[in-house]
């Protein structure tokens, strides 16, 4: 007989330690979300489980890409370099920097006497090129640039370039092509087109030929971005008028370019000393980044060269690339254009200060002299004392003027006429000496000089005199004062 079996309950169980249970097996994926989460009724939770599996192909650039992206570095801006520079002198990180090296480097620009406009743009590029979440707080360097701006009213004062308006652009165009260089062509080009663009000097020297679409009355002009306009393509309208010639000089340089094989790339390219346009191979020995672009720096210099082989005079703000733009502008303001106008021109940002404070308020005021509606002291009643190399000086202040704007009415009114050929230059030589008997004047006045003084005034009162009938020549308001 066969024994009963008893009956044993088996359970499906684990055996685990003392210490507690086994942990639960984890789950397929960790979840892939954050507070930007949306998912629809019915959607799973994304996981590390069910998302793209990545191999060495997808972390990798090629080669052409990785050249790219180092010369993308090596073009980093001035300021950014100039700060990495500095960071590797004093053992600082550059990228992304400390509150402390940030602040430590303001006073660093401070302790330069840099301008106060100057060391906000480096710093606010710097900050800028920060990583998204790493910026430097700016509260404490901006503590001590309130500071600086105190102890250094200089340091506020913006310098401005002299405006070149056409009574000075013209010579400077006419000085150029008067040998018949190639690069007095080119010269000649740039600053006409320069003033009609009134565009930065860099974004001068940036157009390509293949940029410009040229008609017999005007050139249009495709920009793909500014600095104003970083995303957006414009195509800018430069209309042609008899002064200026620009179809014509425009034209003439790309003729020349075109005989030297080049149609297309930057429209300004430098020249070697036989007048050929200079190779690519040839610049990359020197100018590694800008190539066969002229460089910034060099229109500078051209426009300083031919102001002074022209033989004109700026009234002591120094003489720049930046003053083709600003003469534009000058000429705009002066001739009663409307904030938008210039703005437009300009291609300043909508409602920016720039165009009303430097340009059409400086225009508007230079045209009001709230004093002109106190009488002349001294004019009516004799007054001894001051009949003297004072009252001679201020006679001769008002004389100069009065020629100035009628030498500038008799050639604007010629080129109106057609007859404009040869009438600038020869107001710049007039001008030129009005200028020239003023300053003497005004010098030996202030060395109480009598002779030199009567002299020169003299000599005003006979150049004034071509216009003895206008209604406000300065002599007619003084009382027994007879016209020559």
């Amino acid at each position: 007989m066969t024994a009963p079996v008893e009956l044993v309950e088996i359970v499906d169980a684990e055996l685990i330690d003392d210490e507690g249970p086994a942990p639960a097996t984890p789950p397929a994926g960790r979840p892939l979300v954050d507070h930007h989460t949306v998912l629809r009724p019915g959607q799973e939770i994304p996981t590390a489980g069910n998302g793209p599996q990545y191999t060495e192909r997808d972390l990798y650039v090629s080669e052409e890409t990785a050249r790219a992206l180092d010369e993308a570095e090596g073009q980093e801006a001035g300021p950014m370099r100039a700060f990495r520079t500095w960071c590797a002198s004093e053992w600082r990180v550059a990228i992304p920097c400390t509150t402390a090296t940030y602040t430590e480097y303001g006073r660093h620009l401070m302790g330069r006497g840099l301008k106060l406009s100057t060391i906000r743009n480096y710093m606010s590029r710097i900050r800028t090129s920060m990583p998204v979440g790493l910026k430097p707080d700016n509260s404490l360097y901006l503590q001590l640039l309130r500071d600086y701006r105190k102890k250094n009213k200089k340091a506020s004062r913006i310098k401005q370039a002299f405006p070149i308006t056409l009574p000075y652009l013209i010579p400077m165009m006419e000085t150029a092509e008067a040998d018949g260089r190639p690069i007095g062509w080119r010269d000649a080009a740039l600053f006409a087109f320069g003033y009609r663009f009134l565009g930065r000097r860099i974004e001068d020297a940036d157009v390509d030929i293949e940029d410009l679409t040229i008609l017999d009355d005007r050139i249009k002009v495709w920009v793909v971005k500014d600095k104003t306009h970083q995303d957006e393509e414009q195509e800018i309208i430069l209309h042609d008028r008899p002064d200026l010639r620009l179809v014509a000089r425009v034209r003439r340089w790309i003729s020349y370019l075109a005989s030297q094989g080049v149609t297309k790339g930057p429209l300004l390219r430098h020249l070697l000393k036989d007048g050929t346009v200079a190779s690519l191979e040839t610049r990359q020995k020197t100018a590694t980044v800008r190539g066969v672009y002229l460089r910034g720096h060099t229109v500078n210099e051209r426009v300083q060269l031919w102001f002074a082989r022209a033989g004109l005079v700026s009234d002591g703000r120094p003489v720049s690339s930046q003053g083709l733009r600003a003469g534009g502008a000058t000429d705009l303001a002066e001739n009663d254009a409307t904030d938008e106008e210039l703005e437009e021109a300009g291609r300043w940002a909508k409602g920016s200060p720039v165009p009303r404070k430097v340009y059409a308020r400086a225009a508007r005021q230079g045209k009001r002299d709230p004093f002109a509606k106190v009488p002349m002291y001294g004019h009516k009643i004799a007054q001894p004392e001051l009949e003297g190399a004072a009252m001679s000086q201020q006679t001769g202040t008002q004389l100069y003027t009065f020629i100035a704007d009628r030498l500038d009415e008799e050639m604007r009114k010629k080129y109106e006429e057609g007859r404009g050929e040869g009438a600038v230059r020869r107001y710049a030589d007039e001008l030129r000496e009005a200028m020239r008997l003023h300053q003497v004047l005004t010098e030996a006045a202030y060395a109480n000089d009598g002779a030199r003084v009567d002299e020169h005034l003299q000599k005003l009162t006979e150049r004034a005199a071509t216009w003895a009938d206008h209604a406000e020549h300065p002599l007619k308001a003084v009382a027994g004062s007879a016209i020559p």
